[in-house]
């Protein structure tokens, strides 16, 4: 314990800290307790962690992860490619976002040499030995196991979403630019160019880009890229962005590739100018949730082409509107009393050579908001927020890890609710945190959990069902090839949205030319 002395003076001095053995009296509310710490126990504050584990190892993902890194280290006293890996997946999992929080693992006895590892090394070991890593080499290692991840998915209809997300810096930074930052005006940032598979949100590729780089100009390449590793069968149904995406650019390459799209468009005076038209010629019917949609065609100036575009409007309720007095830079709010004579409407207008009717188009819009929620869970619950190097490297190499184990997670928690995603804020208090100790008898390791959710019942039932999934799967593991034990993990994880469809394993995906 902490022991002080006093000066002469009167100032008091700290001495060194001196260990003091036997418990501390602590006087409470409910009496007074004794307390002592005990370094050596066998216990872990991640005590639901084994059953995330059982699910790496059955689903046959981590093992080649390790095996496949491309990470050669010579030093003897390096660590091994799978204590380095292990202790990036557990710190990513624990919900740290900074290197420095990977001290806060090494006390954990338990959960380290289950996933097979001699040790949870230190996190300058982490920071250090990824930026040894080849950059070619390690995005193309990372990519191909997010690939392999969700192929199987890809071989019925899907939808692309594309979006940008901005990480604001405090430091120097490679990268670092000052950009579009909606939260933090002027500070540098990073961008993070991200491609999901709509309704599931699970990631397909994310690219770490300079905080300048925001426009879907930098996004589009990735997004060719990507589409070119798959097979066309694979490819998605369309693909679907916001304002930023409706460019003649994007609209043009989509059509080249043959493949449909749904923007929204930038109300420029272009736009504004046909939505005034429409205001007096069209016809308006139901868009769904309050919105009216009308068609017209629009050709903007440097288009090549026309091109099928759908206005959507919604009446403005209460009794303020928004007044645009001409400053781009300010919105000033009008007091406007909308009365059965003044009716005001919002405008949105998108861009799409989709066939669908009014209806559908504009669902189909609103259903992409649902890309925000990732993007929030992804940044606050996951490393988006951290692990930030001086090098843009590593930082590249941490967004795709995290994306890759995001995914992971993301589909164990639905094998316990496959109903809805469940984000880390609530999967975690359920399915991982709870304090637990380990006893060894007669050649058998127990864990006994001590979860003190409100719903533990019900964790434990889930958990129970997830383990007996688990043996049945090993069970005809002679039978099956790890392929096929993939797709049987999906078809399980994702029955709602594959509506009781196998998924069937698909064929191997063509390495980056």
């Amino acid at each position: 314990m902490n022991q002080l002395t006093f000066h002469p003076a009167g100032e008091t001095q700290s001495t060194a800290l001196t260990a003091v053995p036997g418990p501390v009296a602590v006087d409470t509310f409910g009496g007074r307790i004794h307390v002592e710490w005990d370094a050596e126990a066998a216990v872990t504050p991640l005590g639901q962690l084994p059953f995330f584990i059982d699910f790496l190892q059955v689903s046959g993902r981590f093992e080649p992860w390790v095996a496949s890194c491309p990470l050669t280290l010579s030093s003897p006293n390096a660590p091994s490619n799978r204590d380095l890996l292990g202790t990036a997946v557990l710190a990513i999992l624990a919900g740290h976002q900074r290197y420095a929080h990977i001290s806060a693992l090494r006390g954990d006895t338990l959960n380290a040499p289950l996933l097979g590892m001699t040790k949870v090394v230190s996190e300058d070991s982490v920071r250090r030995n990824l930026g040894r890593l080849g950059e070619a080499a390690g995005v193309k290692w990372l990519q191909d196991h997010l690939d392999e991840g969700v192929a199987p998915l890809l071989s019925i209809p899907w939808i692309l979403d594309s979006d940008v997300t901005v990480k604001p810096l405090y430091g120097h930074q490679e990268g670092a630019e000052k950009g579009y930052n909606p939260h933090k005006p002027g500070r540098p940032s990073h961008t993070y160019h991200t491609y999901f598979i709509a309704n599931l949100r699970l990631i397909l590729d994310v690219e770490v880009q300079a905080g300048n780089q925001t426009a879907s100009k930098y996004s589009a390449p990735g997004l060719w890229e990507l589409l070119k590793r798959l097979p066309r069968p694979h490819w998605p149904v369309f693909i679907r962005g916001d304002r930023d995406w409706g460019t003649e650019a994007n609209m043009q390459r989509a059509e080249q590739e043959g493949l449909p799209y749904l923007f929204k468009l930038r109300m420029t005076a272009g736009v504004k100018k046909n939505v005034e038209r429409l205001m007096r010629e069209a016809s308006w019917t139901d868009a769904g949730q309050g919105w009216e949609g009308a068609e017209t065609t629009l050709r903007l100036a440097g288009w090549g082409r026309a091109r099928r575009a759908i206005v959507l409007r919604r009446r403005v309720k209460g009794d303020l509107a928004v007044v645009d007095h001409g400053d781009p830079n300010q919105l000033r709010l009008g007091l406007a009393d909308l009365t059965h004579e003044v009716i005001v409407y919002e405008y949105a207008v998108l861009i799409t050579s989709l066939p669908q009717e009014i209806l559908t188009l504009a669902q189909w819009y609103r259903d992409r908001a649902d890309a925000e929620n990732p993007f929030d869970e992804l940044k606050n619950h996951w490393g988006w927020g951290g692990f930030t190097t001086r090098d843009l490297k590593r930082c590249r190499f941490m967004a795709r890890l995290t994306a890759l184990i995001y995914n992971w997670w993301s589909l164990f928690v639905r094998l316990a609710n496959p109903h809805q995603h469940t984000e880390a804020i609530t999967s975690r208090p359920l399915l991982l945190h709870a304090p637990a100790r380990v006893t060894r008898h007669a050649g058998q390791t127990r864990l006994t959990i001590s979860h003190p959710h409100a719903q533990a019942s019900w964790v434990e039932q889930v958990c129970r069902d997830i383990a007996a999934f688990f043996k049945t799967l090993r069970q005809t593991a002679e039978q099956l090839t790890p392929h096929q034990c993939w797709c049987r993990i999906l078809s399980r994880a994702l029955v709602k949205y594959l509506r009781g469809r196998e998924l069937q394993p698909p064929a191997p995906l063509p390495a980056p030319a």
